[in-house]
């Protein structure tokens, strides 16, 4: 298998050295070219449609990482974005009060989230695990938290601990994702001063594979949390609008107490949601303080109206786990056929490809390469994060996608290591 060409990517390393000078990293936090393959992606994106990306020196993609997973219909979708300027057109879209489309999405939630019975909207995931932390702090009146996945980079949670006291992190202790034994080990010990667990119900460790929950593992959660009487809250701003309408509670019939939506529910619009009990919410009326200028920003509220609509009547949801299926399928056949240590792990709508750590590391260079492999046939994976699949990804795009797998994979079998 002959090796392909380095793509031409001058017009983008030449803006990022321009980046760099401007911003700390080029770009924030997880976009920084570390996180790619430094000298082989691009580092800007000019444009998108549908299921393809183009960068800065005219280089087309077929993009798996779905902005790090807001966008479940595809880019530049049209019903979305003429709501999204109909609002600004006809009505304008921040004001000193809020605008009563905000009733209509908080009943549209509370319709088909089996946890809603009320909802508080903000603009971020991290925005949405902190404020779903201190209604449970502020009902309970306890203080400790145990947590389970990425929730975000407040202070409380985040895994980069520079600049941060401790003071503001040592009541916040992990256990492991399909272990309940640790978690129970921890409430043994904290139980009566926590007020939270915290958890994603489908595992996505950064740069490892996604584990479903193993059977009983969400119910033994569950049923921990009630026996400490704290607040379960599920983080869903990955699995909410993409794992089913009613997001991973639904699917996997577990109900928390609270739960964090975003990302996909306004396929791109910033918007951020707590959905839960009547009874912890209404501590935001007068205990729990939450405010922003632009929480009640509309234009969030029409998208993500509309984009619910789509999932609804174009039934979206089916689509990307019949073609998630097929896709994860063939890919785990190529995993088998060509052994060099790939792994394929993940659920239809959420693939990714990791490969197994050996001791002598070569893993590190395998990565490297494949996903080198995989950029230059113009296929946009992240190397550490796991990819998402969206409802305008054609059976082209994935038997193309397919077929660039298994020439990555023969590069890597080729190669001496």
């Amino acid at each position: 298998m002959s090796e392909v060409g380095k793509l031409n990517l001058e017009k983008s390393m030449s803006e990022v050295a321009r980046g760099y000078e401007l911003t700390p990293g080029a770009v924030l936090g997880i976009r920084r070219p570390y996180n790619f393959v430094e000298g082989e992606y691009p580092n800007y994106f000019e444009s998108g449609k549908g299921s393809r990306i183009i960068d800065l020196d005219g280089n087309e993609y077929i993009d798996y990482l779905c902005a790090y997973g807001p966008i479940i219909m595809g880019y530049c979708e049209e019903e979305i974005d003429e709501a999204v300027i109909k609002q600004i057109r006809d009505k304008g879209f921040c004001f000193s009060l809020t605008q009563s489309i905000q009733n209509r999405l908080a009943e549209k939630m509370v319709e088909i989230i089996p946890s809603a019975e009320q909802v508080i909207f903000l603009k971020t995931g991290s925005a949405a695990a902190t404020l779903a932390v201190r209604l449970a702090r502020g009902y309970t009146d306890k203080t400790k938290i145990m947590r389970c996945g990425y929730h975000g980079w407040h202070d409380w949670c985040v895994e980069v601990k520079g600049g941060i006291p401790e003071k503001l992190y040592e009541d916040v202790y992990s256990f492991k994702y399909n272990d309940l034994a640790s978690l129970e080990e921890l409430l043994f010990e904290h139980g009566n001063d926590t007020a939270a667990i915290i958890i994603t119900p489908v595992g996505h460790p950064l740069g490892n594979k996604i584990e479903e929950p193993k059977p009983g593992f969400l119910e033994g959660v569950r049923e921990l949390a009630d026996k400490y009487n704290t607040i379960l809250i599920f983080d869903e701003i990955r699995t909410g609008f993409r794992v089913a309408l009613g997001g991973a509670q639904e699917y996997y019939g577990v109900t928390p107490d609270l739960s964090l939506f975003g990302k996909a529910m306004a396929n791109g619009y910033a918007i951020a949601a707590v959905a839960g009990k009547k009874e912890v919410m209404k501590k935001a009326e007068h205990d729990v303080f939450v405010s922003s200028t632009f929480f009640p920003n509309s234009l969030s509220f029409a998208a993500a109206l509309k984009t619910i609509e789509l999932l609804q009547s174009k039934k979206v949801l089916e689509y990307i786990w019949e073609k998630g299926s097929k896709f994860l399928e063939d890919i785990k056949a190529l995993t088998e056929k060509h052994q060099v240590g790939a792994e394929v792990s993940g659920i239809p709508p959420m693939p990714y490809i990791t490969f197994q750590r050996d001791k002598a590391k070569t893993y590190k260079a395998k990565r490297t390469d494949f996903y080198t492999q995989l950029i230059r046939r113009r296929v946009f994976m992240q190397p550490y994060h796991h990819g998402y699949i969206c409802y305008r990804h054609t059976d082209e795009d994935l038997n193309y996608t397919v077929k660039a797998i298994e020439e990555s994979l023969i590069y890597i079998e080729e190669k001496d290591y």
